[in-house]
């Protein structure tokens, strides 16, 4: 397995994103990196998630280290793989819909919010394991009810929502993102619900 150019250049717009644009090319020694999680099936998707929870803790020390390489998120990638090898394993297998209590209050308002929440929960609890053959139209249907749920959000959320809209496409200009461009709308369809679901207290 190898990375294809777009998982590349959007693995790199990530890292730059990140890093305030500070490094906006990935070293020979993180490309060499990425290859090596390649080869042994770790899919961009995971990388990324790594990179989020890596600098969501680096940003919680009071002296990060000033030198970051792909090599630190070694532990952040194994527990991205763990996390999605558990829930392959878990198969079809139903769990209750839960978490409501824990929405915020500007979307609970909303009356239409309640019945997109729970039909987005059926859609996480029917999503198959990736194998699955119907696991691709599966996750398209719960990522659309997830959207649906989220547009409530930002509705509710209203200037809330416009600043967080304001301040994600500015950090994606400083990382060199063409506005726009495919890797733009990769990188902005992943932070804009990460921000979303955050301010709305959604677990994604």
């Amino acid at each position: 397995m190898s990375y294809t150019r777009e998982e590349l250049d959007w693995l790199e717009a990530e890292w730059a994103f990140h890093l305030h644009g500070r490094t906006a090319f990935l070293s020979r020694e993180d490309f060499l990196q990425l290859e090596s999680w390649a080869q042994v099936g770790v899919s961009a998707e995971a990388v990324v998630a790594a990179m989020g929870a890596f600098f969501e803790r680096r940003a919680k020390r009071t002296r990060p280290r000033a030198f970051v390489a792909l090599a630190h998120l070694q532990r952040d990638v194994d527990k991205a793989v763990k996390l999605r090898q558990a829930l392959a394993r878990a198969g079809e297998a139903q769990v209750p819909a839960e978490g409501w209590e824990q929405v915020s209050a500007s979307l609970r308002r909303d009356p239409r919010a309640r019945t997109a929440f729970e039909r987005w929960q059926r859609q996480v609890q029917s999503v198959p394991a990736p194998d699955h053959p119907g696991y691709l139209e599966a996750f398209d249907a719960e990522r659309g009810a997830l959207q649906a749920l989220l547009a409530l959000g930002a509705e509710a959320l209203g200037a809330e929502a416009e600043a967080l809209r304001a301040d994600l496409a500015a950090r994606l200009r400083e990382a060199g993102i063409e506005e726009g461009s495919l890797v733009w709308r990769r990188a902005w369809d992943h932070h804009w619900t990460q921000a979303l679901a955050g301010a709305l207290g959604l677990k994604v």
